[in-house]
């Protein structure tokens, strides 16, 4: 099971908790409660996000991500907040933090590129459902502008952007996000990006320490080879990640990322454990078909479009394939199909 902190979830929803936003019923439906939860606890990376997806989908504010982003705690990022305080410069830091990521509540891949008169760091969304990716992409900007603000804060540097880039098309409520950010914003960009001058970058920070980075290092290194470690039964969480999108499923190089692996590493895994990622596109298809089939009064038609069908006919070929019936038998209980999906595996 590949886990991280749920400190990030508990920032999150206590946030939109104190923005008017219930979360409470989502987080009943995974058997949590916010205020019994334990701050030391770790939780599977796929099993938050597809809370976030939820809860996404109940929001009132738009802009509720955005405003979430301002609850997230410096201290909650442990001993890679202590790093980053210890780096040479804004440079530095911004590496370190790439290096990292894994260590922080991002989703996003994170990048930083070295410019001319500006760098950027950069970052790019996995791909969600239209009102997920929103969200989640504003929380992501949001709590790495909070991040900056803090270290801009302890150290007396300026970091501030100069401007920054959102990666989807201009909303009715832009100048919400300029207000917020401080700094012009322009939409519609392919990724996220925060554009800080290099001359604020390279200005030593007052609290570099060698003897101490080193320690704080080490204690990263440790949490990300536990972490590691952690990487069993990938086939199954990829199956219930695939669970959360409609139509049109993303590819592995996205998927793979999500789970932060590079592709190479993610076709590696799935194989180990004797699949590939086509075959758990097909066993998250057949999972929905049957929900869909089962728990709704969807016709044969409409199930086919929601699972990314461009014809029925193709719908009920696979679902043949997958279960030995028709869709129509298997809703009437006239089937003996597989509830496993073994035959989608082949």
């Amino acid at each position: 099971m590949n886990t991280r902190s749920i400190l990030g979830l508990m920032y999150t929803a206590q946030g939109l908790q104190q923005l008017g936003e219930d979360v409470a019923p989502v987080l009943e439906r995974h058997g949590l409660v916010l205020d019994k939860l334990d701050p030391s606890a770790r939780i599977d990376r796929a099993l938050e996000l597809q809370i976030h997806t939820e809860i996404a989908e109940r929001l009132r504010d738009p802009l509720a991500g955005l405003k979430s982003g301002r609850y997230f705690g410096f201290a909650g990022y442990g001993p890679l907040s202590m790093l980053l305080m210890t780096c040479a410069n804004g440079f530095e830091a911004m590496r370190t933090g790439v290096h990292y990521q894994r260590l922080t509540y991002l989703y996003s891949g994170l990048d930083f590129l070295h410019g001319e008169r500006l760098s950027t760091l950069v970052l790019t969304p996995i791909p969600l459902p239209r009102r997920a990716f929103r969200f989640r992409v504003d929380g992501e900007m949001s709590g790495t502008y909070k991040l900056l603000r803090d270290i801009q804060g302890s150290l007396g540097v300026d970091l501030r952007p100069e401007h920054i880039d959102m990666p989807y098309a201009k909303p009715r409520d832009a100048a919400a996000y300029e207000t917020h950010f401080g700094c012009p914003v322009v939409f519609g960009e392919k990724q996220g990006r925060f554009w800080v001058r290099n001359e604020d970058l390279a200005r030593p920070f007052p609290t570099h320490d060698p003897a101490a980075q080193t320690l704080y290092r080490r204690l990263c290194d440790e949490q990300l080879q536990t972490q590691q470690r952690e990487m069993q039964e990938l086939s199954a969480r990829v199956v219930q990640q695939l669970q959360l999108y409609d139509r049109h499923y993303p590819d592995a190089t996205r998927i793979a990322r999500l789970f932060g692996l590079s592709e190479r590493s993610f076709r590696r895994h799935l194989s180990e454990e004797s699949t590939s990622y086509r075959t758990l596109v097909a066993q998250a298809r057949f999972r929905k078909a049957q929900h869909l089939l089962r728990e709704t009064g969807l016709s044969v038609e409409a199930v086919s479009e929601q699972l990314g069908y461009a014809e029925p006919a193709a719908f009920i070929h696979a679902f043949r394939r997958w279960s030995g019936a028709s869709p129509l038998a298997f809703r009437s209980g006239r089937t003996g199909a597989n509830p496993a999906g073994a035959a989608a595996q082949r």
